[in-house]
């Protein structure tokens, strides 16, 4: 039998042991991010929602809090008497609990049990008592999210527990937990014995995130922190201590990547048992031959934002201009923004020594807190909008007079079109442009922040100088809130936004995976990451010519900040000194290869983990 025949028998052999697994269980998810979009888990939950329905069918529920009324949006309630999900539910209301039971309207309709956690308010305190009692896991008055996600674990235990009851079904049972907000019930499914396999996923250790933040060593001092004392030191022991405890109190451990798991090995004292890397539903931004016609649409978009606010004060050649942009939570370090700046500085000079006749205009978007938009960048978008409905009316009038003149011409010349233009019309146009021209150089935040001296990004752009001077081949935006079609400055979503770019840029220091990067090719943009984040870090380990997919990945774990910043910079200008045909060809690559990171794939990284649950579930039973 050849490779590929036995790779083939041996993959069809574990389907055949997955859905025999499958038919006798019930996989249960638990999330604080079910129908609740507070952040990335959310992603990942939703997005996975449709290939997991698609293997489990209606084996498959999620769990999560009933925190605002807002959840109504995304949650159906509904009935069925014969569902041991169902009957576990109203088990729990008979006992004076509040649970709904219903359907997540999102792609897939899978089933879902929401839990109110302020509906036992009441009872915090003794919840809070145990949890310290049998756990050593502290819980300090006053931090609200640490309240909810307490109560919502003792509720979801609960529930677990009326449904691994015999009278409510016979099948095994399957909870998978993500993050330390669904955490708290573990340790106590193990001490109360309850008939539950569990799975615990950290997407991101608490305690790495605010470290990498910090310490510009990181990954050189993480098998030297003292866990303890830094929890204490960032005020989050409790959160740390309950992710440590869902870790060890789990049949199975696992995190997101690589990267991570040599996080939790130190910092969480267990080695994940298994990876389970992110995935997209890629259905879902799939166009395929349309991504040219759309990049062409939605860049047209940006040209009318790039034209109002730099054309202000000079102009360059939209034909020669490239769109970069970076986008996230802001954390300057861990998402890599300092590095991108310092990148781009570099390839300013490089394009500005080698000539080259390309502008790129890159934007920065994240949110920060801001006063509003800056009134310069407004006043700028509505005087174009003025002289683009001046151009149109000329236009209009010079359509018809040129018609009519060249119906009646006998010599068939081209008239003189300035002739078809009134007075009015030309005095109208050269008025606006005079009032909109300026001789100030073009904005480089486009809102009023909150604290603008202490802007980190805003600051190193105005030490570096790279203030969009004429001269300067790099122009930088920098937008500190979310685009979507409701923005007055640039009218689209942000999908949108990122189908008219060029090429997206996200050089992390800190990024247990990564979606930004891989919703970049999904939407068929080339895209830049690192091996610090968990997406690079698969890129490298399982793909293949990856540059010419258009996945570049800056080495940062073995180089100092000078060296991986060269090789960002040098990254950009291979991409910028291109040709148009390469750039296309690399859109149209990078959306094929997207395929591979579809959830309908990934998924079999979560089938291994639930069979390994189930293993160790029934390995415990025989020793007991």
């Amino acid at each position: 039998m050849g490779e590929k025949s036995k790779k083939k028998e041996d993959s069809k052999r574990k389907t055949e042991i997955k859905k025999s697994q499958i038919s006798k269980s019930l996989l249960v998810e638990v999330a604080w991010e079910v129908c609740n979009q507070v952040g990335g888990i959310y992603t990942v939950i939703r997005s996975k929602a449709p290939a997991t329905t698609n293997l489990w069918g209606d084996k498959y529920c999620l769990i999560g809090p009933y925190v605002h009324q807002s959840v109504s949006i995304e949650f159906e309630p509904a009935e069925n008497p014969s569902d041991p999900f169902y009957i576990a539910a109203q088990r729990m209301k008979e006992k004076g609990y509040e649970v709904y039971y219903g359907r997540w309207l999102v792609s897939g309709r899978p089933k879902v049990i929401l839990v109110n956690p302020y509906s036992i308010a009441d009872r915090l305190g003794q919840i809070k008592y145990d949890l310290w009692n049998h756990h050593g896991i502290p819980s300090p008055e006053g931090d609200l999210l640490l309240n909810d996600t307490i109560a919502f674990g003792f509720l979801v235990k609960t529930y677990l527990a009326e449904l691994a009851n015999e009278e409510v079904t016979n099948k095994e049972i399957i909870a998978h937990f993500h993050e330390w907000m669904a955490g708290t019930p573990i340790p106590d499914i193990r001490r109360e014995n309850i008939n539950v396999s569990t799975i615990f996923t950290t997407h991101a250790t608490m305690l790495g995130r605010y470290l990498a933040m910090n310490d510009p060593l990181f990954y050189d001092y993480l098998s030297f922190y003292d866990w303890e004392k830094e929890a204490r030191h960032f005020n989050i022991e409790p959160q740390v201590r309950i992710e440590r405890a869902a870790a060890h109190g789990s049949h199975v451990f696992s995190t997101v990547s690589d990267v991570t798991a040599n996080e939790c090995l130190h910092l969480l004292g267990r080695q994940p048992d298994v990876i389970l890397p992110n995935g997209l539903n890629i259905q879902r931004f799939s166009v395929l031959h349309e991504v040219q016609n759309l990049h062409q649409t939605y860049k047209e978009q940006i040209h009318e934002f790039v034209m109002g606010h730099f054309f202000q004060s000079y102009s360059f050649d939209l034909d020669n201009t490239l769109y970069f942009f970076t986008s996230g939570r802001y954390e300057y370090k861990n998402k890599g923004f300092d590095m991108t700046l310092e990148a781009l500085a570099r390839l300013n000079w490089k394009l500005k020594e080698a000539g080259v006749d390309i502008t790129i205009v890159m934007f920065f978007i994240t949110k920060r807190p801001v006063v509003s938009i800056n009134p310069e960048t407004l006043e700028s978008r509505a005087m174009m909008k003025k002289i683009r409905e001046t151009c149109e009316a000329i236009e209009r009038q010079i359509g018809d007079k040129l018609f009519y003149a060249a119906a009646v011409n006998a010599d068939h010349k081209l008239p003189s079109l300035n002739e078809f233009v009134d007075d009015y019309w030309r005095l109208r146009l050269r008025r606006t442009l005079q009032a909109w021209k300026s001789d100030r150089l073009p904005l480089v935040v486009t809102h009023n922040l909150q604290d603008d001296g202490n802007d980190e990004l805003l600051n190193f752009i105005r030490s570096s100088d790279m203030v969009n001077k004429k001269d300067d081949k790099v122009k930088i935006v920098y937008h500190p809130d979310f685009i979507q079609n409701t923005n007055p400055l640039f009218g689209i979503d942000y999908d949108e936004f990122v189908r008219g770019c060029h090429l997206g840029i996200f050089p992390s220091y800190y990024e247990p995976w990564g979606y930004t990067p891989l919703e970049c090719i999904a939407r068929g943009v080339p895209t830049i990451t690192s091996d610090l984040s968990g997406f690079g870090d698969y890129v490298l380990k399982y793909k293949e010519d990856h540059e010419k997919d258009g996945v570049y990945v800056v080495n940062r774990r073995y180089r100092n900040y000078d060296d991986a910043a060269n090789q960002l910079a040098d990254q950009m200008y291979k991409f910028v000194t291109g040709t148009r045909g390469d750039r296309i060809l690399q859109r149209n690559r990078v959306t094929r290869s997207a395929e591979q990171f579809d959830w309908d794939y990934l998924t079999m990284y979560y089938e291994r983990a639930y069979s390994l649950a189930l293993d160790r579930m029934a390995n415990a039973r025989q020793k007991v």
